[in-house]
């Protein structure tokens, strides 16, 4: 939902955010640190991650827990009180992630180790099986935790929320992000 002070990008917004890029939310010792693939030019006009209305990051964090109420995309900045943020593993806008040539995704993937190793988060959570493939070379990829790690950061696969990844419906990205958060309030608790 659009908060009141906030207008839709345009088309030619929406043409101009090509190759912008957006700032990390981001902050030492997160719990969790979100990468997306790249942002979409919707996020690129705003400014915000996971713009586009029909993208399900928002709703599943919500009704996976992470968040006490449905947030905005101007509201991510409210992610950090938690301790989550977002990236990127690329930073610059395209209108889909099949535009990033897989060159792009394993430079992604050194700007990614270098984040971690300076912020430390708990866990880094990649959203898209695809990208991460290439990404990190790895060629059999199950969704969850994954064997290796990035320094002391624990690396975890989740399905991309975008609206056009159909594999996944929204019950079944809440699902896949509620294991993500139960095993995070679990080691928290321990």
């Amino acid at each position: 939902m659009q908060s009141k002070n906030t207008t839709r990008p345009t088309r030619a917004d929406l043409l101009a955010a090509k190759d912008k890029t957006i700032q990390d939310v981001i902050a030492p010792d997160l719990r969790v640190l979100f990468c997306g693939i790249n942002p979409g030019l919707y996020s690129g006009a705003t400014g915000h991650h996971f713009a586009r209305p029909g993208n399900r990051f928002w709703p599943t964090l919500y009704q996976a827990g992470f968040t006490s109420r449905l947030l905005a995309p101007a509201e991510e900045r409210e992610l950090l009180v938690s301790g989550y943020g977002i990236t990127n593993l690329v930073p610059r806008t395209t209108a889909t992630a099949d535009e990033l040539a897989p060159d792009e995704l394993v430079a992604g993937r050194r700007r990614l180790e270098a984040k971690i190793k300076r912020y430390q988060p708990q866990v880094v959570a990649l959203l898209g099986i695809g990208a991460y493939r290439t990404a990190f070379a790895q060629r059999a990829v199950a969704l969850g935790q994954q064997p290796e790690r990035l320094g002391n950061t624990v690396v975890w696969v989740l399905p991309n929320p975008s609206g056009l990844n159909a594999h996944y419906q929204l019950a079944d990205l809440v699902q896949n992000f509620r294991v993500l958060r139960q095993v995070i309030e679990h080691e928290h608790d321990a």
